[in-house]
């Protein structure tokens, strides 16, 4: 047997395997289509990223990506490589979840927003306890800016956190537009000085929507901002209020109001996976794993 980098070889009968570490930053890299955006997802260097999908090219003997005014863009050959290896991933992924279930055991403390733990995470918590029965869960849930000074102070092991779109130390699982919510058929959104309901004077949403009324001249009043998104959503559903949540999080029988009623756009937000930076215990990265995976599989807001 004689080992190429990334592959190794058997005289006997040629076998190749295929070596998942590159494979994964492949993946990254054609994801995020910047060689420093894997890096901070990956948490390694960009030059490591670089070396690596090199290695992979030397491996295969072709090249994956190729450069254009706009960033990175996958070659044919990646292109065709791209979904084969998220295949891999995901099935490489599966057998380590199940295999390694009953040895993960301890306790997640996770950072969730108010407006993202009984939508869009809901189904990640319950695909995750049932997965790994012996973790115990631990939800705090508060507003972006406080579940980042928690995360910092190390009194959670993860977080999910509302960032407007730009730098950030976290790893970007998707990003939506911020909207403006009202009462179906309601005329709060009419009224001035604006009936605005906010969960809590601490929202990550909060300076940027007051910037827009003040950058359009609309004057605004707060009718809530009590932390409780529960009292938020009955104030917009009364047409007491108009408010501002991502357009996936926003309920059925509410309606995501036009530009035409006369509201100032709003900018897009990401919803950033943050870690620690001194690392994680084996129950926080498999739950880490589900977030990333349970955000992958979740429709995009039209």
């Amino acid at each position: 047997m004689f080992t190429m980098t990334g592959i190794s070889i058997y005289n006997a009968d040629m076998i190749r395997n295929l070596d998942t570490t590159l494979m994964r930053t492949f993946v990254t890299v054609a994801d995020k289509a910047s060689m420093t955006a894997a890096a901070n997802a990956l948490h390694l260097t960009q030059g490591a990223v670089s070396q690596q999908v090199r290695r992979l090219e030397e491996a295969l003997g072709r090249s994956l990506f190729e450069r254009d005014r706009r960033g990175l863009r996958l070659t044919s050959a990646g292109e065709r490589l791209f979904g084969k290896a998220k295949r891999l991933l995901s099935l490489n992924d599966e057998i380590w979840a199940e295999m390694a279930a009953n040895a993960v055991a301890g306790q997640v403390r996770f950072g969730v927003p108010y407006d993202l733990v009984g939508t869009t995470l809901a189904p990640v918590l319950k695909a995750y306890a049932q997965t790994y029965p012996q973790v115990e869960i631990s939800l705090v849930c508060a507003s972006s800016p406080e579940l980042a000074a928690a995360l910092a102070a190390g009194t959670i092991d993860l977080a999910v956190i509302e960032e407007r779109v730009g730098a950030s130390h976290g790893e970007c699982l998707a990003i939506d537009r911020l909207v403006w919510v009202g009462a179906k058929g309601g005329v709060a959104r009419a009224k001035r000085p604006l009936p605005v309901s906010m969960v809590a004077d601490s929202c990550a949403f909060r300076p940027v929507v007051l910037s827009a009324l003040h950058e359009h001249g609309l004057e605004w009043r707060t009718v809530f901002e009590n932390g409780n998104i529960d009292a938020t959503t009955a104030t917009v559903r009364s047409d007491l209020a108009v408010t501002t949540w991502l357009a996936s999080t926003v309920p059925a029988d509410l309606d995501i109001l036009p530009s035409e009623s006369g509201l100032p756009p709003l900018p897009n937000f990401s919803i950033n996976l943050h870690l620690p930076r001194h690392g994680v215990g084996p129950a926080a990265q498999a739950f880490a794993r589900h977030i990333r995976d349970g955000l992958a599989r979740r429709p995009q807001a039209a």
